[in-house]
């Protein structure tokens, strides 16, 4: 059955499609219904069933025989150190983690962050939260103590596991002196916390709060999976927002499930005994839904590497990789290939890959140097894709495990079933081929995407529902062309694209309005060759300030790295004596950025 026969199966009959990718699930109570559609249009789905996702992503496994079949393979450039962990040894270590929360009280419903590097026991600590019915939020280990202390009084949570380094090419990041200090920050304060110490840092633990992952383990009671509804939270992960207000996506349990089961054989091709490798960070979407959760509930080796594209030693990290573990399918960012590129541009680093099937790009708009390069030296289909952290997988792909689909260079093809995606106008009607507007998905959304913002209902519907009543705002802007293919142009907010990771640009104003000699200020993205945007800020000082303007901009570069974190790419700023206004106050933005990217490219100034 091809795409098309797919795609028509959905539109026909969305219940029965969806109750049919159910089976493919090991459920506690099965789902006799699949759409609840009573607060419409506040959209749940499964509702009725009960599910676990750590049994379905370990224990089902063990049990049909393929415990002995690698679950997780740590690849650890940073640490010259590589792990291979199997199925049966996973199940062991997360139901003893997850013995050990629970004997420390943590309980269904209860909040877990998790601040961890690229180590498997950050995918143990995620597992080990869904045993118990807990609902964990990963914060990615490159936010400063700010970010991570509107996270806790965000989503309060009794518990904090985090690692006592990261370890980046030249130097060791300290992750416990953040997590103290975000605690000092937040009003909400955990009850305890649990350590990972690592060998390249022994952390200093707080008496009374703080237990050391193995130690907090010793003697305890494994944990048995415990069942929960459908719509209950499995994760939050907080996207775009201001500093003041984070936005916390709520990851459904049932719908996450099939979902990202549905995926892995539909548009990734993989199944039982694959190794599948995602390129990403478990902080970001990305490492939720295809490092940890996606490859293992469907049974594939998921790839957890600690490392970069280039200097971890060279630029033929990921062909090394690749080839040494044998991966079929491979999931980055252009960002990454990029960067490659840059170090390689001949091509001269890559081997012959006969495992791999094909690359996965997603996380910003491919430009087509970087996919002619692949295409070139790769030799294998470089499949573009489209997706959020709302929605947790691809709006738009290539399904390659139903069919290759001819490819256009600069779309992600086409929707995939569960999206009914529309370009509308202004007004919110649906424009004709070949037009740009605001894309828009016609509700409801599929399983597994998301039905609301972490205590925010209010907040969710002004997001993303009632700019276009009866649709889902994506937020972005493109076309879709008349062969059904869809084109992403522009976000339509004021949300930049660094490197894969959408950032706001009201978060990054708050953090230099808050410098004492800064009056006025303005952030914009600006075309970046490597990471597709990167931040220009642009700094009104108060009058009588008399500072050296190169003074202000390296404290607002130093200000920004504590407030944000190395992830912002904040580099420049510019001092101007005024910004660019409509009549009513509003800044005007994109003419900023289109006379930034001309000036910046004329002066050679583009590469950050």
């Amino acid at each position: 059955m091809g795409y098309a026969q797919v795609y028509g199966q959905w539109q026909q009959d969305p219940e029965g499609f969806w109750l049919s990718a159910a089976g493919g699930i090991d459920w506690v109570t099965p789902p006799t219904r699949a759409l609840d559609d009573s607060r419409a249009p506040l959209y749940e789905w499964f509702t009725g069933a009960t599910v676990n996702t750590c049994w379905n992503a370990v224990d089902r496994h063990v049990i049909a025989g393929r415990g002995k079949q690698p679950a997780i393979i740590h690849d650890s450039p940073v640490t010259a150190t590589r792990h291979v962990i199997t199925y049966a040894e996973l199940q062991d270590r997360v139901a003893r983690l997850a013995g050990a929360l629970k004997a420390k009280g943590i309980a269904k419903g209860d909040r877990v962050i998790i601040y961890m590097p690229m180590v498997p026991e950050a995918l143990e600590a995620m597992l080990a939260c869904a045993r118990l019915g807990a609902i964990h939020s990963v914060v990615f280990g490159g936010f400063a103590a700010n970010e991570l202390a509107v996270r806790i009084d965000d989503c309060t949570p009794k518990a904090i596991i985090a690692a006592s380094c990261g370890i980046e090419p030249t130097r060791v990041v300290h992750y416990k002196p953040l997590v103290d200090a975000a605690i000092d920050m937040a009003d909400h304060k955990p009850d305890f916390c649990v350590i990972f110490q690592r060998e390249q840092e022994v952390a200093k633990l707080t008496p009374g709060r703080d237990v050391a992952w193995h130690e907090f383990q010793y003697g305890v009671t494994p944990a048995d999976c415990v069942p929960v509804e459908g719509n209950h939270p499995a994760y939050i992960l907080y996207t775009s927002g201001t500093t003041g207000a984070p936005k916390g996506v709520v990851r459904p349990t049932a719908g996450h499930l099939v979902a990202l089961n549905w995926t892995m054989r539909a548009i990734y091709n993989v199944g039982h005994g694959d190794v599948f490798w995602a390129a990403s960070d478990v902080g970001w979407v990305v490492g939720h839904s295809y490092i940890c959760y996606g490859p293992l509930i469907a049974g594939c080796t998921t790839v957890v590497y600690e490392g970069k594209p280039v200097g971890t030693p060279d630029a033929a990290a990921f062909w090394r990789v690749i080839a040494e573990h044998r991966v079929k399918s491979f999931f980055t960012a252009p960002t990454a290939l990029r960067a490659i590129k840059r170090e390689d541009p001949d091509g001269k680093l890559v081997p012959g890959l006969p495992d791999l099937q094909a690359l996965y790009l997603a996380g910003e708009r491919a430009d087509p140097d970087t996919i002619h390069w692949a295409q070139t030296h790769l030799k294998v289909p470089v499949i573009d894709h489209w997706w959020q952290t709302e929605t947790g997988y691809a709006i738009a792909a290539n399904p390659l495990g139903i069919e290759h689909l001819p490819v256009k260079i600069g779309s992600p093809t086409v929707a995939m079933p569960g999206y009914d995606v529309q370009v509308l106008d202004e007004g919110g009607h649906p424009v004709s081929p070949g037009t740009l507007g605001a894309i828009a998905i016609r509700l409801p959304l599929p399983p597994g995407t998301l039905p609301t913002l972490w205590n925010a209902e209010d907040r969710f519907c002004k997001s993303y529902l009632n700019h276009f009543p009866g649709y889902y705002e994506t937020g972005d802007a493109g076309y879709i062309d008349t062969d059904g293919y869809l084109y992403i142009m522009a976000r339509t907010d004021d949300v930049i694209n660094v490197a894969g990771h959408r950032l706001s640009t009201g978060a990054m104003e708050e953090v230099l309005a808050a410098h004492r000699d800064v009056a006025e200020c303005a952030v914009i993205g600006v075309a970046d060759d490597l990471k597709g945007q990167s931040p220009l800020g642009f700094l009104c000082l108060n009058k009588g300030a008399g500072r050296d303007p190169a003074d202000v901009v390296r404290e607002c570069v130093a200000l920004m790295r504590d407030k944000i974190g190395p992830v912002a790419d904040f580099k420049r700023a510019v001092v101007v004596d005024r910004l660019p206004k409509t009549r009513s106050g509003k800044i005007l933005r994109g003419t900023m950025v289109k006379i930034a990217d001309g000036q910046l490219r004329s002066m050679g100034l583009a590469k950050a």
